[in-house]
């Protein structure tokens, strides 16, 4: 009896699945990934945003993840991400796109959104983790001493300007663009959405506050935004991500959430996080 009920929990394990494979999500437009501040991740992959891309094509989505000057004002950034949209849509003939944009991504969207004459080719905007009411992170970092922050802006500007060599890169002046003072009295006053566009947005944390801990190199600047505003994800709080329909927040770090760091076992959040996203799009018909 027992080698019987062996033999057919074997055999069982054996049954073909119908379907096998990664679920199949419809979007009637690709998606174009918008990467935030920074060169860590371009330093391992070809873009920062490229597993990202890769794991939605797993899903049948189109998806791109371009790069642009990862160091420069929002306005400098804004149209690098204008250009690919155009590559998209005038050189291969997609009517529109639906932009799903990561941390500082999601405030040059905004941007070209307002303010450049884009809107017209963009069925939906979806933000994760931007800082859309700023970062004290962005803040602690300028405090640092003269000497120090200057000679750090020279390296990460020389790492900027090999990584992407078509525009000069502005590490301090994009630094000083994700302060809270900038956003809140100088941004989002004047950078008003789009008409007829869908905003959503997802947040995330992780540390401190929340049940879900994080790396021993991410801890002190957890702890100081936690301090300022609250849970958050290692860079943006969960209430400075909150723009338009907030969807949802996740368990991701902000380095996890482009496939950085991530370790075996939270593999799969980082899968899911991802599908749910477009998932939505889905949902929502675009």
């Amino acid at each position: 009896m027992l080698e019987q009920f062996d033999t057919d929990r074997w055999l069982n394990k054996l049954q073909l699945e119908e379907f096998p494979g990664p679920e199949t999500v419809r979007l009637k437009y690709p998606v174009l990934l918008c990467h935030g501040y920074g060169a860590i991740a371009s330093l391992v992959k070809p873009s920062p945003l490229y597993d990202v891309a890769m794991l939605l094509r797993s899903h049948n989505v189109t998806a791109f993840a371009p790069n642009i000057v990862p160091y420069a004002k929002i306005e400098t950034r804004a149209r690098g991400w204008v250009h690919s949209i155009r590559e998209l849509t005038d050189k291969q003939h997609y009517e529109r796109v639906n932009i799903i944009a990561h941390s500082m991504g999601g405030l040059d969207m905004r941007y070209a959104l307002s303010e450049l004459d884009i809107a017209s080719s963009v069925a939906s905007f979806t933000t994760v983790s931007t800082p859309h009411h700023g970062t004290s992170l962005a803040e602690l970092t300028l405090k640092t001493p003269d000497a120090i922050r200057d000679k750090l802006a020279d390296f990460l500007d020389w790492v900027g300007d090999r990584i992407y060599p078509k525009t000069k890169s502005d590490s301090v002046g994009s630094a000083v663009q994700l302060t809270r003072r900038y956003i809140e009295e100088e941004f989002n006053p004047k950078i008003t959405d789009a008409p007829d566009i869908p905003y959503y947005s997802y947040s995330s944390a992780v540390g401190k506050g929340t049940s879900v801990p994080i790396r021993v190199i991410s801890r002190y600047q957890n702890n100081h935004i936690y301090e300022e505003e609250g849970i958050n994800d290692g860079m943006v709080s969960v209430e400075s991500a909150k723009w338009g329909r907030h969807i949802k927040t996740s368990s991701l770090s902000h380095l996890e959430q482009m496939h950085v760091r991530v370790r075996n076992d939270r593999e799969t959040i980082y899968r899911s996080f991802w599908l749910d996203v477009v998932k939505m799009l889905e949902e929502h018909g675009h």
